[in-house]
């Protein structure tokens, strides 16, 4: 891949972190993190990681808007990005699931509606 196509992947990803990952990472972050860590003793350490990849994007942000370096960040990103979600999939849903009634469950899903549909 040249450099248009790199500097093309980084407007795409650009744009799906403003459009999707920042309200997801706010849902997570005001919502759903602070929640398990009540909710789930020992999840502290799960979180705290989750929290740190959420970091490690947004740090990258300006690197990519700067438009060099791009093609080991991109590549970075999406590793880090992967990994995050199976995180979220095989990890801290199920012990959402386990621990949190279903009436709780509901309300943290309609606040974090808010967040991604205000």
């Amino acid at each position: 891949m040249g450099v248009e196509g790199l500097r093309e992947r980084a407007k795409e990803f650009l744009a799906f972190y403003a459009t999707h990952l920042v309200p997801h990472f706010r849902a997570e972050e005001e919502v759903l993190f602070p929640l398990l860590r009540s909710a789930v003793p020992g999840s502290e350490d799960m979180i705290d990681e989750l929290v740190r990849d959420h970091g490690q994007i947004r740090q990258a942000i300006p690197t990519l808007k700067g438009g060099t370096g791009l093609a080991k960040l991109i590549f970075d990103l999406g590793d880090l990005l992967e990994r995050h979600i199976r995180k979220e999939e095989r990890e801290l849903f199920p012990l959402f699931e386990q621990h949190v009634e279903a009436r709780q469950a509901e309300t943290v899903g309609e606040e974090i509606k808010k967040i991604l549909n205000p």
